[in-house]
């Protein structure tokens, strides 16, 4: 309710700067007319009051100084309002700029977890009475998925309709028409989706199958382990992406932005049609992280993230998106740089980002090997602790993919698909595919 009701503050600050530049505008502008100036003075005067009323009030609502503009935003069903509906929270969206930040995660927590001021100073300690955080696998079980949900449902109708789809637009086709390439590209929409339903499959089953350590009693090896991140030695970091320090994400240890463009091209068929195509391309990206500690209530242990190959940070932290970019330089060589390469034109600019934070809960398969001497030393540490002599790595091992993901096991595996319908719904449209080849040669 606190964030609802600072959205609606922030809209009436915005409508009410709209009215007084509005007002400011109309008083001075119409004014000179109604005085009798002459063209020239009720010019400069009407260009003065806009001037004015833009320094004033472009920071607060971008300053359209127009009823019509702003009542239309106002009559679209407020946009704020739609986009919490939608599990998003804007923070301004006026002059074409909008920010998004989801108000609901699926890589959150789902039971509560402590916060940092039940935190001990040494990360590395159990926390409260030593048991595993609330939505540890000791504490929750691991979940299986229902073998058939609403989705394997679906998918199998769909499945029985492509392939008898197929088959009855071969049998019907004329000559003329050659469809017979319809059960090939059948089968081959089914090998893609088997292999990869495939690769998902092996990742469920090492989710669901490996046991969770306990930080307290991990050995060196190759653990699983669910926790919270807790900041080390190393700190944490402040991301400011791309450059703008409106665009700034505290708190990380481990991040990923992008700068994309929206480009429209039109392009001219052989029937002289003129076609529009539009496509988001990566401008410029970039990821980081610090070492961080694992504190799964009994205890903490190093993390180095960098060293993990395969890392999934869950939804997007915040998106920014604009009408234009962040200064008129860049707008212009953008617009060039488009113009020249791709013969399109520069639409909208997005900045996205993915990150780690402190207090996030995060689950990860890796290596756990024992530390250099040289960093207990600088840590102060004395290995009382056994927990402290360790770190975990992304390094593989026979069997074992290393990966580091945003969320518990419980949340990560409450998303995923029993292997009936990860794996089997696929291969029977590969092996409909390869019917109605067969039957076609």
């Amino acid at each position: 309710m606190i964030h609802i009701f600072h959205l609606r503050r922030n809209v009436w600050n915005r409508y009410l700067s709209e009215f007084s530049g509005t007002f400011l505008m109309v008083l001075l502008g119409c004014g000179s007319v109604a005085l009798g100036w002459n063209s020239l003075a009720v010019s400069l005067t009407f260009g003065f009051a806009v001037f004015t009323a833009i320094m004033i009030f472009q920071p607060i609502s971008g300053a359209h100084i127009n009823p019509a503009v702003s009542i239309a935003f106002a009559a679209n069903g407020d946009l704020e309002k739609e986009a919490l509906e939608k599990g998003f929270s804007i923070d301004s969206w006026w002059m074409g700029r909008t920010s998004y930040a989801p108000t609901t995660d699926p890589s959150d927590w789902i039971l509560t977890a402590p916060g940092p001021t039940t935190w001990n100073e040494n990360q590395y300690l159990p926390h409260g009475d030593g048991t595993p955080l609330p939505e540890h696998p000791v504490n929750v079980g691991t979940p299986r998925p229902a073998t058939v949900s609403t989705y394997g449902i679906t998918m199998i109708l769909f499945v029985i309709g492509i392939c008898i789809g197929a088959w009855w637009a071969v049998e019907n086709s004329t000559p003329e028409e050659d469809l017979s390439f319809l059960p090939y590209v059948t089968l081959g929409v089914g090998v893609i989706w088997t292999l990869i339903g495939y690769f998902r499959y092996k990742m469920q089953r090492q989710m669901a199958d490996t046991p969770t350590s306990l930080v307290r009693s991990v050995a060196v090896g190759n653990p699983e382990l669910v926790g919270q991140v807790r900041p080390s030695k190393s700190g944490v970091l402040r991301v400011v992406v791309d450059g703008h320090p409106n665009r700034v994400i505290p708190n990380c240890v481990h991040y990923h932005w992008s700068y994309e463009v929206k480009i429209r091209e039109r392009t001219t068929n052989s029937e002289g049609k003129t076609e529009t195509r539009e496509y988001w391309r990566t401008i410029r990206e970039d990821d980081g992280g610090v070492p961080f500690i694992l504190n799964d209530g009994t205890g903490g242990i190093l993390v180095k993230p960098s060293t993990f190959k395969r890392t999934d940070m869950g939804q997007y932290l915040k998106r920014w998106e604009s009408n234009h970019a962040d200064s008129l330089k860049k707008e212009l060589g953008m617009e060039f740089a488009a113009r020249l390469f791709t013969g399109g034109n520069v639409i909208k600019h997005r900045w996205t980002v993915y990150a780690l934070r402190v207090g996030n809960p995060v689950y990860l398969v890796g290596t756990t090997r024992s530390r250099p001497q040289e960093e207990l030393q600088n840590e102060g540490l004395d290995g009382t602790l056994q927990n402290t002599l360790l770190e975990v790595v992304g390094e593989d091992a026979p069997g074992v993919k290393a990966t580091l993901q945003r969320g518990t096991e419980l949340a990560n595996l409450g998303r995923m698909r029993s292997s009936f319908e990860v794996m089997m719904i696929p291969l029977c449209l590969t092996i409909g595919g390869l019917i109605i080849s067969l039957m076609n040669l």
